[in-house]
């Protein structure tokens, strides 16, 4: 069984999805068209009326001390692939909760997020991983490549994420390679995404089984246009739980804290907006977050840095008359607003924190080092 960091998650708020309009608690298990969502309600539903008889209460008491005793099942769940793969939009999709950056551009992801699903007695708890890259040098490339391994160490099934539009890279078989070093009792599903964007999809997915012989599934989805498949592989994965304690409380969705959360969010837009490569060089840091006081209609204050790594970047990312920052603020704050739903005043500054991706104090200051 694995082991997760024990610091305390943050509990996401309610959610409108910005491009349904459709509203989510985040709080609870499932989004709206969750097919799971359905029967966990109409089990939460109120006891029987007044006029119940006491047998009828005797009845129900029995059979709650009976749910009582069942034991709880817990367990991990790595998240593998190369860059630009779907990873993150797979997590997003298990979870019904965004809690990692997603953006067209590889190497969106630079930390290990841990997002936690629970559903009455079982908890999964998911490991969304960098993508599996060898180039680059630089101490963050190393701490993500550190990540990754980190992630399977210890897990009870790994899912290797594949991009069915292509036949395996270089990339996919490295990470085929590092599948084959996992221990016998871990398990391996092989999702091959973007099915419905895939010419030739049957015929990749069998290429990526040849170099993942050890693979006691294989499927095909769509992480981004069929959530149902999503949630039908989710309820596999809770099916097969060990028995286990939970690692985190079940109101949790996310071991990030609100201001990493933030952070991503921001860097997402910022990644959105930017030049190919510039990018790459930018980090978020939250520096100050500010809830209004209760009653009060004001909104949330969040303060957070840009960093780049030269003065020509800076110019940059600020953007003629300011049009470039603006624009990321705009993105970033209405994504907040929508997943905090509530008004958030956004207050960003772009700092020049040169060699920062060698910089392991800084990485540190990102909660990219332990």
């Amino acid at each position: 069984m694995g082991c997760a960091s024990r610091r305390s998650g943050w509990q996401a708020p309610a959610h409108r999805n910005g491009e349904t309009g459709t509203v989510t608690d985040l709080n609870s298990d499932h989004l709206e068209d969750d097919p799971a969502a359905a029967g966990s309600r109409e089990d939460e539903r109120p006891g029987s009326p007044a006029g119940d008889t006491a047998g009828d209460a005797a009845g129900d008491a029995g059979g709650a001390a009976q749910e009582a005793a069942e034991p709880t099942r817990s367990g991990f769940v790595a998240i593998l692939g190369k860059p630009n793969v779907g990873k993150s939009t797979l997590l997003n999709t298990l979870l019904g909760v965004k809690v990692a950056p997603i953006t067209p551009k590889p190497q969106t992801t630079r930390r290990g997020v841990r997002g936690i699903y629970t559903r009455e007695e079982r908890q999964l708890v998911f490991v969304d991983t960098p993508g599996f890259h060898q180039k680059g040098h630089s101490a963050l490339d190393e701490f993500m490549r550190r990540q990754i391994r980190d992630a399977v160490a210890d897990v009870d099934v790994a899912l290797w994420v594949v991009d069915l539009r292509h036949p395996p890279t270089r990339e996919d078989r490295e990470v085929a390679r590092l599948l084959q070093g996992l221990p016998p009792a871990t398990q391996v599903i092989l999702v091959g995404n973007k099915a419905d964007a895939a010419k030739y999809g049957d015929e990749a997915l069998s290429l990526y089984k040849e170099l993942c012989p050890q693979a006691a599934r294989v499927i095909a989805i769509s992480a981004l246009n069929d959530p149902k498949a999503v949630y039908a592989l989710r309820d596999d994965l809770m099916e097969d739980l060990p028995e286990a304690p939970f690692f985190f409380p079940a109101n949790i969705r996310s071991d990030q804290s609100r201001e990493q959360w933030a952070g991503e969010l921001i860097r997402e837009s910022a990644m959105l907006h930017l030049r190919q490569e510039l990018p790459y060089a930018v980090a978020v840091l939250v520096v100050d977050w500010s809830d209004p006081k209760p009653g009060v209609d004001e909104p949330v204050v969040i303060t957070a840095e840009i960093w780049v790594e030269k003065v020509g970047h800076r110019r940059i990312v600020i953007g003629k008359g300011g049009q470039m920052i603006r624009d990321i603020g705009r993105t970033a704050r209405k994504q907040l607003e929508i997943f905090l739903d509530q008004r958030v005043f956004l207050e960003l500054e772009v700092v020049v924190r040169r060699e920062w991706r060698e910089d392991r104090e800084a990485l540190r200051e990102l909660g990219y080092e332990p």
